[in-house]
């Protein structure tokens, strides 16, 4: 069972305030810039690696040599960045605190010091060589070679057979070329996921030229001002400047430990790696925001010289490569099996009933027979062309795979605005507030423009460089914060309101307070909105500003403001229900709501010389955060893409469960999942009161299709309550915490389902790594990117190609693989056995099979099978169990043993035999004859042994037609949506006739011609082969609960 869990958090995500509040000072009063100079030293670097990920590995001490720009210090810990001023470390690095680095600057620095990336780990060629010759069976072919190289010399002496030697070099060609398909694949499939890597966002909001910009990370250079938010990786080494009070950094990726580390901007560590007022490249912002310093870049960094010493990571088996290997397991252990069956028949009973029969050269390649019979030569190279077109197909989609999301741009069109604008119960259209606000009177407009202006200060998004279109800003930040300064900066313009107000304290938005809080000072004497005259606002007192979801901020509040003007109005109960009303109504609309609040802090509520970064101020802080105004609900919408529809679906087609985790309110959550199809019956949704103890569901079974459920509710569920819940169709989890979303994907996975969860969030993380297969899109967190097994770069809907590919790539292989062992294994081992076991002679020789059979004339179809279109309703079939249907499983190797390879080795035989007897050889005298068969010359048995090798051919065409659809016939599945088939079928015959009529080959692999009706009969055995198995298909779409169908391959 595939259960889908879709993440949405439409307004819990957090861009950098243009300037952070808790800063040594202002960026304005910093010192401006002076010349200085690099000096480069060359210095030995001792570092102590430490464990990643919970790995045990024990520290290690490695000297590493490096050059590293800096200014003083002997060695890493021993660096100062952390314990100067700030006017100091600005005139280091050349920097203006007013505008950062001009371009031609940056430029000349650049070219200085490198572009700011790791130096990627030297690949060791000869491990890698070695992978391509001896991976999968390639060892196997090795050792076969160098047996057959003995056989023929020395143990051949006196009378070295030659075609010892030719099997030798030809196992060795094999080997040589299935190499080569793997280094094409390794390096082809590296370049292609290369330029998709090259496509993820890594842009870094820096100030240069005085403006704001979104730069490449891979441009830093030392001495730039960058902005830091909540999800984003550190870009480089970073002195911290300014940060909030809830800066967290998760450095687990450098030290192996979980515990976050607060940003500080005072040292708190003389050990520059110790210090929290230095943030290291490759660790993450999990929490505020902040402005830092770039002190070091690319492999100066600490994260660089800690690459340079533990460049090779443990890697995990995927899913396919762990069928692969099972698969190579289960035909090796069968292979050593019958070689050492053979071994044993030789030594206890041919060896001295029959001593001139099997000499010791013949049965070692009688042995590497057996071996290379069982291995289906053409497997690695199948693998090859499947992953590489598999590669190139998701590039074109945008899709990366790595080793339900926030709406935001991934349910929705990533086009968030406002809609409607409330100021207690009346309703204003966004559309039309600026002309009624323009209408209004003083005492109505005063109130009206101060939602406006709460929703322009009290606000994490961000104007970047002025456009040639002034309508058209760009803004950086969150898709809600966005969406609001947007709307507010076309009522009331936000760049000089914002200037008004200085920011001392901030809280910023999270998936768990679920809401943001700044405390500002007024800048001027005469502060404007939001301020009203009946604030009797003085320039000692504060401003604090809430904005957040109106179940969190609600509660807090005591008065709302009057639209007709005049003082704001007592909440009492029936005010909250009016509000609620509107709330609700806005929510069935599919709209996002907030609520905007505010209250003057007088001066005398905040001591004398109170510190904003301690934790105390913190505290303070909260307790202030009472009897609020509320100014006005704000309504948000983004548009669903027109394809999400479909892929739900499609999802729901394909047997997979479709939820979604939002941290939505319900009413809000439920008009979405019903807009995408994921509530097919709004009317008919049940809640927490439905789930009913197990005594209640004994008397009666409640039919279960709809569920809402939020998250405190999802924390009162007993244990039979969560497996009510897990039985649902459709689920909506509303106002969840992370800790919840971690708790929905391992109750889903305790009960066996196979979990992909998707999610762009920093607080998706946890859920994306616990998932089966974590889902990040390309504009995410980079945490979340991070955590997840595949990353959308573009369009959700890109996950059905993603799903629909990879079913075909296993189903594909099966086919492949169904293929190759009939006549590459099955047929080519029975000579071998029948001529032990009843001393018929060898009616296909080595190199026939191997030359030919198994590396030429099937390889060639088994790869055309790989380029084979989805059969119709493959996404409708139920999800594989991965426990249990395996690439080879008992099914597969019945249908290839069992029915095909009967049939072919069957046809194969008798087709040669029948040549011997009308050539005056009859069967009964080479049965039991162990090498003494009177009649049989070597010209006759070279012809019996090319009979057999082209029915084997021209049945496998039967067999190739008959295996590209496992359950549709050949008229829904036609032979002309693949035309690779016929040419490969055709190519196979001629290389087979090639190898067969040219008379060199004929006397080297002592081939020979055939009799033209030896080619047209086996062709009918072809298609009675497959008409045979069109019987099966259709005995298995007529009787879907036979027992034929549960044999079904």
């Amino acid at each position: 069972m595939l259960v889908w869990l879709g993440l949405s958090y439409p307004y819990l995500r957090l861009w950098l305030a243009p300037y952070p509040s808790h800063g040594r000072a202002s960026p304005e009063t910093l010192a401006p810039r002076f010349p200085s100079e690099f000096r480069t030293l060359s210095l030995h670097v001792y570092t102590r690696t430490s464990p990643v990920d919970g790995d045990a590995v024990a520290p290690r001490k490695t000297a590493v040599k490096c050059e590293l720009t800096i200014v003083s210090g002997a060695e890493l810990v021993s660096l100062d960045w952390h314990s100067i001023s700030v006017d100091e470390a600005l005139q280091r690095l050349n920097v203006s605190p007013q505008t950062g680095f001009d371009a031609a600057q940056a430029q000349r620095r650049l070219q200085l010091t490198g572009k700011n990336i790791i130096s990627p780990p030297k690949n060791n060629m000869w491990r890698k060589v070695l992978e391509w010759f001896l991976g999968g069976f390639g060892s196997l072919l090795l050792a076969a070679s160098i047996v057959c190289f003995i056989a023929w010399k020395p143990l051949g002496e006196p009378n070295p057979q030659s075609s010892n030697l030719a099997l030798g070099i030809v196992l060795l060609i094999v080997l040589i070329l299935q190499a080569g398909f793997n280094a094409w694949q390794d390096f082809s499939t590296s370049r292609v996921m290369s330029s998709i890597k090259g496509m993820l966002p890594s842009d870094v909001l820096v100030l240069r030229d005085g403006n704001k910009l979104k730069l490449p990370a891979t441009d830093l250079v030392t001495g730039d001002l960058i902005y830091i938010g909540l999800g984003e990786k550190v870009p480089a080494d970073l002195w911290l400047i300014q940060v909030s009070s809830d800066l967290r950094f998760d450095r687990s990726i450098l030290t192996g430990e979980s515990e976050l580390v607060a940003g500080r901007v005072d040292m708190t560590d003389k050990n520059f790696l110790e210090t929290k007022n230095i943030a290291l490249q490759g660790t993450h912002c999990v929490g505020g925001s902040g402005m830092g310093l770039v002190i070091q870049t690319g492999d100066n960094t600490v994260f660089g010289r800690i690459a340079k010493l533990s460049s090779m990571e443990a890697t995990r088996l995927t899913t396919l490569q762990r069928e692969i290997l099972y698969f190579v397991l289960v035909i090796a252990s069968l292979a050593t099996a019958v070689a050492i069956m053979i071994v044993i028949l030789w030594a206890a009973w041919l060896r001295r009933s029959y001593p001139d029969y099997i000499n010791v050269p013949t049965l070692l390649i009688d042995v590497v027979s057996v071996m290379v019979a069982f291995i289906p030569e053409g497997l690695p190279v199948a693998v090859t062309l499947s992953l590489a077109k598999v590669a190139n197909t998701l590039s074109k989609h945008k899709v990366l795979c790595n080793s339900l999301s926030d709406k935001t741009g991934t349910l929705t069109q990533n086009k968030m605005h406002v809609v409607n604008v409330a100021v207690d119960d009346m309703v204003f259209e966004s559309s039309v507030y600026k002309p009624v606000l323009a209408d209004a009177t003083p005492a109505v407009a005063s109130n009206l423009s101060q939602v406006v202006a709460v929703g322009s200060i009290c606000n994490a998004a961000v104007f970047g460089a002025e456009t040639k279109d002034a309508s058209e800003k760009l803004i950086s930040g969150d898709a809600t914060d966005s969406a609001i300064l947007r709307f507010s900066d076309s009522i009331i313009p936000a760049t000089p309101l914002r200037s008004h107000w200085q920011e001392v304290f901030k809280v910023n938005f999270n998936s768990k307070n679920k809401y943001m809080l700044k405390l500002c000072k007024s800048g001027t004497q005469t502060p404007g909105a939001p301020i009203a005259p009946w604030d009797k606002f003085t320039p000692s007192d504060y401003l604090l500003l809430v904005k957040g979801a109106p179940e969190v901020v609600l509660p807090r509040c005591q008065f709302v403001l009057d639209p007709a003007g005049g003082k704001p109005i007592c909440l009492t109960p029936t005010v909250v229900d009016r509000i609620t009303a509107v709330q609700e109504q806005w929510s069935q609309d599919g709209q996002g709501v907030l609520l905007l609040a505010r209250r003057i802090v007088r001066a005398a509520e905040i001591p004398n010389g109170a510190d904003p970064h301690a934790e105390e101020f913190a505290d303070l802080v909260e307790h202030l955060r009472d009897e609020l105004i509320i100014v006005g609900l704000v309504g948000l919408m983004d548009p669903l893409k027109p394809s999400i529809p479909e892929v739900v679906r499609s999802c729901r087609m394909a047997g997979i469960r479709f939820f979604v985790v939002t941290g939505d309110h319900p009413t809000t959550s439920v008009a979405i999942a019903s807009q995408a199809g994921v509530i097919t019956d709004v009317s008919r949704i049940h809640r927490m009161a439905d789930l009913g103890s197990k005594e209640e569901l004994s008397e009666k079974e409640v039919p279960r299709r709809s569920i809402v459920l939020t998250g405190p509710e999802l924390d009162q569920l007993d244990a039979g309550q969560v497996d009510q819940l897990c039985k649902y169709e459709e689920i909506v989890f509303a106002r969840t915490t992370p800790e919840q979303k971690l708790r929905i994907v391992h109750e889903f996975k305790r009960r066996e389902c196979v979990v992909a969860m998707t999610g762009d969030g920093v607080n998706d993380a946890p859920s994306l790594k616990a998932a089966d297969c974590g889902i990040a899109m390309g504009d995410g967190s980079d945490v979340a990117r991070e955590a997840a097994d595949m990353v959308l770069l573009d369009d959700f809907s890109a996950i059905v190609v993603a799903l629909e590919y990879g079913r075909l790539v296993f189903d594909n292989l099966k086919k492949t693989v169904l293929y190759l062992l009939p006549a590459g294994s099955f047929s080519e081992l029975m000579p071998i056995l029948l001529n032990i076991l009843i001393g018929i002679p060898q009616m296909l020789s080595n190199i026939q099979y191997l030359l030919t059979v198994s590396t030429q004339t099937d390889v060639l179809p088994a790869l055309s099978l790989c380029l084979e279109k989805p059969e119709s309703g493959l996404l409708e079939r139920p999800p594989r169990n991965v426990k249990t249907e395996r690439l080879a499983d008992w099914k597969l190797l019945l249908q290839a043993y069992g029915f095909l390879g009967v049939l072919e080795s069957l046809c194969a035989m008798t087709m040669s035999f029948w040549y011997l007897q009308r050539n005056g050889v009859p069967f009964s005298s080479l049965a039991l004859g162990f090498g003494n068969w009177p009649g049989l010359d070597n010209e006759l048995l070279f012809k019996a042994q090319s009979v057999y090798f082209f029915t084997l051919v021209l049945m496998q065409w039967g067999n190739l037609f008959a295996t590209r659809g496992r359950k549709l016939s050949i008229v829904q599945h036609t032979p002309l949506s693949n035309p690779w088939n016929f040419v490969a079928a055709a190519m196979a015959l001629c290389i087979g006739i090639f190898f067969h009529y040219v008379p060199w080959f004929q006397k080297v692999f002592q081939t020979r011609s055939i009799p033209v009706e030896f080619f047209f009969i086996p062709i009918t055995f072809g298609i009675g082969l497959l008409l045979f198995d069109e019987m099966r298909k259709v005995l298995v779409r007529q009787y879907p609960n036979s027992r034929l169908v549960k044999l079904a391959w």
